[in-house]
Order: C-alpha cells, then structure tokens, then sequence
C-alpha cells in the first residue's frame, strides 16, 4: 500500500512539472494578448511593485542627496584649498617677476659703472619713522663697502652709505631732512656747465630741491638732474630726476629747481654699492662739500 502512494505521489510531481513547463512555454510565446489568468498576475505584480518602488526610490533618493552633498562638500573644500594655493603660487610668481625685472635692470647697469666696483645688495629693513631717509642693506664691511659709497637702483641714484658693519650698512637717502646731505648735481639740456646742489626734499610735493643755481641760467620744466660726479662720491651721470618748477630762491640771488626723483623710495628692494677712487686736485673741495 505504502509503495502505491509512492509511486503516486511521483506521478503527481512529473505532471506538475509537465504542467509547469508547459505553462511556462506558453507564456513565453510572442503574443499580441494575455489571457486573463496572466492579466491578472501581472496586474497584481504591478501594484504591488508600484506599492514599494515609490518609497524605496524615494528612500534612495534621499541617500543620493545626501550623498551627493557630502561629495560637493569635500569637492568645495578641496577646490578651495587650491584656489588657495593657486593664489599663492600666484603672489610668489608675480614677486619673483618683479624682482626678476629688478635684477635685469640692475644688472644692466652695471654695464655702466666700470670705473666702480658694484655690489648688489638687498634692502632687509626700514625704519618707518625715517621711511624716506634711510635704509638698512644686507652688505658690510666684509663685503668690502665703506661709508660714503654711492648707493642706487637701475632708475637711479638714491643715497649714500652712512653706518657701515661687518655684515650691514646704513643708507641715507637724498630724501633726508639732513641739512647738511648735499649732491653735486648737472642739469641736462639747453645751456652746458649748469651745476647746482640737491639740498633739502620737500615732503608734500615728494621731490628734491635743486638749490645754487645762477639766477642768469634758464632752466625748463621737464629737464633732466643727473650726478655731476664732482663730488667724488657719486658716480657723473646717475639720474636724479626731472625738473617740475622753476623758482627763485628766498635771497632772490639764485635760482632754486623742484626735482621728481627718478627712484621710488617708497619701493626699494634691490640696490647696488658703488665705489670709486677718490679724486685729486680741483675735485677735493668738491668731495668736502658734497660728502658734509
């Protein structure tokens, strides 16, 4: 009797398998319509997987959102780190031209002092009670430079070596209030022999006064100042500046010339040292004047 119901039940099992791949069979075939058991079963699935797939996607959407804004917000940081750096990179790079053009020009200046021994120096300090009168470099004695010695940039002469050290030197500026710091200077153009003495800078125009000039001479705006080299510290023909005003001094004996330096003082960073042999004869007394 048990092997009866066993043999049955197999029977049972290999039809339901028949029927199933027969119903499987069927419903894979390329058909325009459904029956409606199929009709029915799918409209179940459909509902159902509309029921959960809305949530579901809305779930997950809310995790791609958050997502998302977790990676815009590294990517935003990280992006402002290399503007950062890239801004930077950009001041360094910009520095480095200036300073670049400075030591160009520097350099071919030098073309023009052979008679002197240029030494190249750098402005390391700056007191800002005497911005425009002196300047502290990064040369001294050990570097060979003494006082007096002519200081200047590629646009021209800016001062004198005043306090020398073993590894620094002061620098007055032809800007100073010093009443007694002189220039022997030449005006270019027009009648020749025209000296006269930078003495004295006026602070709220910004330019330097050109003073001992004969009353007789004319001068024009838009001349040139350069050294006259007399005077045996500062080199002949460094530019000083360009003449903007032409008056008579105060004893109405002589002429005084208002001078826009060529040099900026307000920007100074690299500099040369020169020196030169002291003159003999006729020069003395003008290096006694110039250098008191």
């Amino acid at each position: 009797m048990s092997r009866f119901l066993s043999n049955k039940r197999l029977i049972l099992l290999l039809l339901g398998v028949i029927l199933l791949v027969a119903l499987i069979s069927y419903s894979l075939r390329d058909r325009d319509n459904v029956n409606f058991a199929e009709r029915l079963i799918k409209d179940t699935v459909g509902a159902g997987q509309s029921l959960f797939s809305g949530p579901a996607h809305f779930v997950t959407g809310i995790f791609d959102n958050v997502d998302s804004l977790l990676n815009t917000y590294k990517e935003n940081q990280h992006l402002k780190g290399r503007l950062e750096e890239f801004a930077t990179v950009q001041a360094e790079v910009t520095d480095l031209r200036s300073e670049n053009e400075q030591l160009k020009e520097i350099v071919g200046k030098e073309a023009d002092l052979r008679d002197y021994n240029p030494v190249q120096a750098t402005v390391i300090a700056r007191n800002p009670d005497q911005w425009e009168e002196k300047i502290i470099l990064n040369r001294g004695s050990s570097d060979g430079v003494e006082p007096d010695m002519a200081v200047m940039t590629a646009k021209g002469l800016i001062g004198k070596v005043s306090l020398v050290t073993k590894t620094t030197s002061t620098v007055e500026l032809i800007s100073t209030q010093n009443p007694n710091y002189r220039v022997s200077a030449m005006v270019l153009g027009g009648a020749e022999g025209v000296f006269g003495l930078i003495e004295g800078y006026d602070a709220e125009r910004r330019e330097l006064l050109l003073k001992r000039i004969d009353a007789q001479i004319e001068l024009e705006v838009g001349q040139q100042v350069v050294s006259s080299g007399l005077g045996g510290i500062f080199p002949k023909g460094l530019i000083i500046g360009e003449i903007t005003e032409v008056t008579i001094d105060e004893f109405g004996l002589t002429k005084l010339a208002y001078v826009k330096p060529s040099a900026d003082f307000t920007l100074l960073n690299h500099v040369m040292i020169a020196d030169r042999a002291m003159p003999d004869g006729d020069e003395a007394e003008a290096v006694e004047e110039e250098g008191s």
